[in-house]
């Protein structure tokens, strides 16, 4: 026996979503050196998601193609952000079997609620229907068409016109995680980088406050598992940990620091030798 098809699958099929509805806190990263293998290194070590970045990564949307799968193999959905909220950006990630969409650069209600019609077919939406794809299982599943609602809506709150609007942002049907961009969000509030800043620490609280009374998650970018585990902390349930790229640049720059620092008591030790 091979199983059932939907155990064949490497689509998420709303388990992520239904996991960050209950409450769950998860942990990902984001994939933006557009390397499949460096996409299943990531996977490898177990995080909840991973998060292929199209707005700021070396890569497009062919990454998707091959990072999708590559992380459902270690039991990983792959999220994805768009390079634009336009519908076929959206649509086509949404074919190649993403679990899920982030949209940047939203800032009002009215731009967020447009932009979530392109993950939902008519008569709710205008995504463009079709079922040879990974999403419909190549036209094995032509009932995934009926299941849209499994996809995770992420929406990043960014600017200061987002945040003036995050309750409203927060009350529609289809956000299920309100994301903060930390550089983008500081800059914003003309704190650039100020993470301890009083006004970017309010709007913060501001995002998280205003999920939790509608019942979604809430995100952010931090830069390591210390502050991740901070965030938890706090209440946080959508955490994103660097990306491919900053955190093997950490790690490599970290081993070279070991390795070149002067070993304690070497120099006592030359001294005595000479």
């Amino acid at each position: 026996m091979n199983g059932s098809p939907s155990k064949r699958s490497p689509l998420d099929q709303g388990r992520l979503r239904a996991r960050l509805a209950a409450g769950e806190s998860t942990l990902g990263t984001f994939v933006g050196t557009a390397s499949p293998v460096t996409a299943e290194v990531c996977a490898a070590a177990g995080p909840d998601w991973l998060l292929l970045d199209l707005e700021h990564g070396a890569g497009g949307e062919e990454q998707a193609r091959t990072v999708i799968p590559v992380a459902a193999a270690y039991g990983v959905p792959t999220l994805v952000r768009v390079e634009s909220a336009a519908r076929i950006r959206i649509g086509r990630v949404l074919d190649l079997g993403a679990a899920g969409i982030m949209l940047p650069r939203l800032d009002t209600v009215a731009e967020v609620h447009e932009a979530l019609r392109h993950l939902r077919y008519p008569p709710a939406g205008d995504r463009g229907v079709a079922t040879y794809n990974r999403a419909c299982r190549f036209g094995l599943d032509a009932g995934a068409l009926d299941r849209e609602g499994e996809l995770l809506g992420v929406v990043q709150i960014e600017s200061a016109a987002a945040l003036a609007e995050v309750e409203a942002i927060a009350a529609l049907d289809g956000v299920d995680v309100l994301f903060v961009g930390p550089r983008d969000l500081s800059h914003d509030l003309s704190v650039p980088g100020d993470f301890a800043a009083p006004v970017y620490r309010e709007a913060l609280d501001r995002v998280r406050k205003a999920a939790v009374a509608h019942g979604k998650a809430c995100g952010l970018l931090v830069p390591d598992g210390t502050a991740a585990a901070a965030k938890r902390a706090e209440g946080w349930t959508f955490i994103g940990i660097g990306s491919d790229a900053t955190l093997l640049a950490a790690a490599v720059s970290a081993a070279l620091g070991e390795a070149r620092s002067e070993p304690q008591g070497s120099q006592a030790t030359q001294e005595a030798q000479s």
